[in-house]
């Protein structure tokens, strides 16, 4: 821990100051995904606002949600050193790390919910406590995976649960404790399509999950640990990623290099229009928040970081797109000042 700390005050130093002089509402965040793992925050305007490296290995691919922030606290997936970097930001959105958390195995999404960060691994789900600056490194709960076989994409939170996704044709479910612990074993949701063929992607609202079956073409609602709509992604192939906001869920469709918007309501998945943009390359995250949307797409041997502004109508308007020299750039967020705490 103290070695991380001392190896990026430098960094860290440049990046606060850097996001102190810059607009202050928002920043979206990603990252290398090397084999030095480093996050690299921007401005809403596409100019890099700053970057800090990790203290992990990078090497995850296939997956979503790589990067998770709650509040104060934003933390990164290290698939090749199997840890999990959690940072805090101060009032000026800089960062600097708190915690380099271990996990049970190789680490491939993450989500913060009831004072917990969750970590989902290859093989296992495990819950942190959080607390008002960093993370427990120490695990009050952990489970095995269904399947566990190295398909893992993506964990998401709902009321009493966590809904996770394993490519290999499984959707699963894990109960909490009262205090937010992963408890008892996980086990396949009901009903799940006979088609099913990769479910990929997935986000959470409420008791709802929305779970995408990307080479079914097809993304389904899971509520109460069984499948309960089931609707098609029309001409779009593989919707692979998920993000949603309001009435607005949207999908990134890697192949057909595009991403579709849907009106979700009530247990209806409605397409509303089947291209809001196109990329250069495979999208392989999405995120969504507050009339700001970002998209990592990767093709060659670069990787851009597409910055949107989402109007009333669910409209995408590029404000910016950056490349970057290295394809393996994975995870999406957009941080933004809501800091429960003053610093």
């Amino acid at each position: 821990m103290k070695q991380l700390a001392l190896s990026s005050a430098i960094a860290l130093t440049l990046l606060s100051a850097t996001i102190a002089h810059a607009e202050t509402n928002a920043r979206v965040v990603t990252s290398s995904n090397t084999q030095v793992n480093e996050l690299l925050v921007y401005n809403t305007d596409g100019t890099l606002a700053g970057q800090v490296k990790t203290g992990g290995m990078g090497g995850v691919s296939g997956n979503a949600g790589g990067i998770a922030q709650n509040h104060d606290l934003l933390a990164v997936v290290n698939f090749g050193s199997k840890n999990v970097t959690v940072f805090a930001k101060d009032g000026n959105l800089g960062l600097h790390p708190v915690a380099l958390i271990p996990a049970v195995a190789n680490p491939v999404s993450v989500v913060f919910r009831n004072d917990h960060l969750y970590i989902l691994s290859t093989t296992h789900i495990e819950s942190h406590p959080v607390d008002r600056f960093s993370v427990s490194p120490r695990p009050d709960g952990t489970a095995t995976l269904v399947l566990g076989d190295g398909s893992a994409a993506q964990v998401g939170a709902v009321d009493n649960e966590l809904v996770i996704s394993e490519k290999n044709n499984v959707i699963e479910t894990v109960g909490l404790s009262k205090n937010g612990a992963v408890a008892g074993s996980t086990k396949t949701v009901a009903n799940i399509p006979t088609n099913v063929n990769a479910p990929f992607g997935l986000v959470t609202r409420g008791n709802d999950a929305y779970v995408t079956i990307a080479h079914a073409n097809e993304i389904s609602l899971v509520r109460d640990d069984a499948v309960l709509t089931v609707t098609g992604s029309g001409t779009q192939q593989a919707p692979c990623w998920v993000t949603l906001d309001g009435p607005f869920l949207f999908s990134s469709n890697s192949p057909s290099h595009t991403v579709s918007r849907y009106a979700v309501y009530g247990q209806k998945i409605i397409q509303d229009a089947a291209v809001v943009t196109t990329f250069q390359g495979n999208p392989t995250d999405i995120v969504y928040r507050d009339k700001l949307a970002a998209v990592v797409d990767a093709n060659g041997t670069v990787s851009h970081v597409s910055i949107f502004d989402v109007d009333e109508d669910g409209n995408f308007n590029l404000k910016h797109a950056v490349t970057i020299n290295n394809i393996n750039t994975n995870g999406i967020a957009i941080m933004r000042d809501d800091s429960r705490f003053n610093f």
